[in-house]
């Protein structure tokens, strides 16, 4: 194969392969499931067990003795900021690194996102960083299982302990993720997930909240559900609650996406060990560890960093050769949230409302990280093994051509 990018007349290094998987996947089960839902005239899941039955299915599958489905993801850590007491004026501390929920969800409750650095080895939220960003108005830390990676949970339910502040896991990108044997969701106070459309367990849209606290749980319960109770009247409202409610089709989609995702898992991980195999010898490709407590990968994401391309400002036209080699979905990633205006802006004008200082934030790791890393899409890591490695000729021939970008 010409050693010559694809973006400059060269054979792309995928050309002579079958394309990868479309993403979302759905068959014959997942349509029956809806023609049945369909058919019950039972839609809502105030009138239908389906979602009901995905809760149950969901926590047993990541080992907690809640979940409570809803809408999507952004309202899942909503719905846990308040369920823990989060509210006007106080503190919560996120990673820059992370898609803008994560912050904007402290903002929904009259809350402030305070950004704290990452590790740049593993563009997780750094613990000795979070500890040091905590003052008297700290409420809550969410620490983000970024690409299915897992955060330091040993670390972070310490510093809860240590300084009494709740601890919900941004799960979103990591259903399926264990933490020494445990999964995630289960390991802070609360933990929260999406079902948006790249998820690995997709329904287009939803999210779910778990928990093993049943006084969490009721709560959330009741946020989900216009303030009622489990058990109480229609017009029953013992608190001020959202309507988040997920629908019955949508859970029905998910209860056989869930059964279907093991085998799925199985799949990524393997792709995953053999990418990391094929590129571990390639000049200029930085490739995670991940901590040996991470008994369970996501697989999210494969991300790679590629600090020379940084360094010069190439990042981005490295996607672009990636693209043109016929890697689908390579992406650049996050700009990092404590330099998007829109938080800022937001956080100041509340801030100055409450006459209270807004912390400023130094994050250098996440800046470096946010300039040297690229995406590939969980949907990359299903292929066979002829596709996988015509993604690491890829990746290889763009990594070997920084002077050509």
């Amino acid at each position: 194969m010409t050693s010559t990018l694809a973006l400059h007349g060269g054979t792309a290094a995928l050309a002579d392969v079958p394309a990868l998987p479309r993403w979302p996947q759905g068959g014959q089960e997942e349509e029956q499931a809806l023609v049945d839902v369909l058919r019950s005239g039972a839609w809502g899941s105030t009138h239908g067990e389906v979602v009901r039955n995905f809760e149950g299915e969901f926590a047993q599958f990541q080992q907690t003795k809640h979940a409570v489905a809803l809408a999507n993801g952004t309202l899942a850590l909503a719905a846990s900021l308040r369920a823990t007491g989060v509210g006007v004026g106080d503190e919560v501390i996120v990673p820059p690194y992370t898609f803008i929920a994560t912050a904007s969800a402290a903002l929904f409750v009259g809350a402030i996102p305070v950004f704290a650095d990452v590790d740049e080895h593993t563009h997780l939220l750094d613990p000795a960083a979070t500890e040091a960003a905590i003052t008297e108005r700290t409420k809550a830390i969410i620490p983000v299982h970024l690409a299915g990676n897992v955060a330091d949970m040993d670390a972070f339910q310490a510093i809860g302990e240590r300084h009494q502040v709740a601890i919900i896991e941004d799960a979103a990108q990591a259903v399926g993720a264990q933490w020494q044997g445990r999964g995630v969701g289960a390991l802070g106070d609360v933990g929260t997930f999406s079902f948006q459309t790249s998820k690995n367990l997709s329904a287009g849209e939803g999210g779910i909240v778990t928990t093993d606290d049943d006084a969490l749980a009721a709560a959330l319960y009741s946020l989900v559900n216009v303030g009622r109770v489990p058990g109480g009247g229609w017009y029953q409202h013992d608190s001020v609650g959202y309507n988040l409610r997920l629908t019955e089709f949508q859970a029905a989609i998910l209860r056989v996406q869930l059964r279907q995702l093991p085998e799925l898992q199985r799949q990524r991980a393997a792709n995953d060990a053999l990418l990391r195999d094929l590129l571990s010898d390639v000049e200029g490709v930085q490739i995670a560890t991940p901590d040996p407590r991470v008994t369970s990968h996501g697989h999210h994401l494969f991300i790679f960093r590629v600090p020379e391309l940084g360094s010069q400002g190439k990042r981005d036209a490295a996607v672009e050769a990636l693209a043109a080699e016929g890697v689908p979905g390579a992406s650049p990633g996050y700009v990092p949230l404590h330099r998007n205006e829109a938080v800022a802006n937001e956080s100041r004008a509340l801030a100055e409302r409450l006459g209270q200082p807004l912390p400023q934030a130094a994050c250098p790791s996440a800046d470096r990280v946010s300039s040297d890393t690229i995406w590939l899409p969980q949907f990359s890591l299903l292929g066979s093994d002829e596709q996988t490695e015509a993604i690491a000729t890829a990746i290889t021939k763009v990594a070997g051509a920084t002077d050509a970008l």
